[in-house]
């Protein structure tokens, strides 16, 4: 509002947070998008596309890395700032919302243009003969593990590798593992590749200790690490079960193959620094 806001989209959520937040501020017009719900990550999905169908020139996208993954399934290049509130977050920021909103602000009214404010994050892209199956933000790994609804912990034994976009050691998740090995930041134009050995088995080279949730550590098994330019491939057989962001997602057959490969073109995320640095005059003036 701040910025000259008056329109606001939003996904309806059981929570109703937004109408929580709004229902005692005038003079402002709250459109939500979507009419019914499945409650799965599908509505954030879904409330994603109809955004962009609506032309909502930017958003704020409240979770970790699975909730900003669902919404990157709906609209792969969306405009946006991630503010962390989940538990996995190498994808979104740690941020002060009020400044997030600002930063928005100038962007919906044009006061800074999107291009000169935001950078494309990269995406792993899952293929198999028919085209695109799945994507991923941060990391897609393969596990032999027979349980694609589990909500254990990954156990480091059945681990068979993994590719990450960004690779942080002050991250939580299979992003602090890669960030133990071979930093890789989100402006690096590669990935990193992973291959996992079960500790004892006499291939493992190291065994590195990791964050691989909040408040958990494992040791893990490395194989081997290695830099994995854009564009080239990775094929995974079966059968192992792939994960996505942290989240089991699926099951490659035995007699199945995907292919995996990493390109910059996922959300355009936008710095609130920059925002507000130069749309600074709009601030002044009102």
């Amino acid at each position: 509002m701040a910025a000259g806001v008056r329109t606001f989209h939003a996904n309806y959520e059981p929570m109703q947070i937004v109408r929580r937040a709004t229902e005692t501020i005038r003079d402002i017009n709250v459109v939500y998008v979507n009419d019914s719900m499945t409650f799965t990550e599908e509505d954030s999905t879904i409330a994603a596309q109809l955004m962009k169908d609506n032309g909502v020139p930017c958003v704020a996208v409240l979770g970790g890395d699975g909730t900003n993954r669902a919404v990157t399934k709906g609209w792969m290049d969306i405009p946006v700032i991630p503010i962390s509130t989940g538990t996995n977050n190498a994808f979104p920021v740690f941020i002060e919302p009020t400044v997030a909103g600002t930063a928005l602000g100038l962007v919906s009214t044009g006061a800074v243009d999107l291009k000169d404010v935001s950078n494309p994050s990269k995406l792993i892209h899952v293929t198999d003969h028919e085209g695109d199956i799945d994507l991923a933000l941060i990391d897609a790994v393969a596990v032999d593990d027979p349980y694609v609804g589990s909500l254990e912990l990954f156990d480091p034994q059945t681990m068979v590798l993994a590719i990450l976009t960004q690779a942080d050691p002050i991250a939580i998740g299979f992003s602090s593992v890669g960030g133990l090995l071979h930093p890789v930041s989100g402006e690096d134009d590669h990935a990193l590749l992973v291959r996992f050995a079960p500790t004892g088995s006499g291939r493992d080279e190291m065994i590195i200790k990791a964050p691989t949730a909040p408040g958990h550590y494992d040791s893990i098994g490395i194989h081997q690490v290695s830099t994995l330019p854009f564009g080239e491939t990775v094929a995974i057989q079966g059968e192992v079960l792939l994960a996505f962001d942290g989240e089991r997602k699926l099951r490659v057959r035995k007699d199945q193959t995907v292919h995996l490969s990493v390109r910059r073109d996922g959300p355009q995320v936008i710095d609130p620094a920059r925002a507000l640095t130069l749309g600074r005059s709009v601030m002044i003036n009102s």
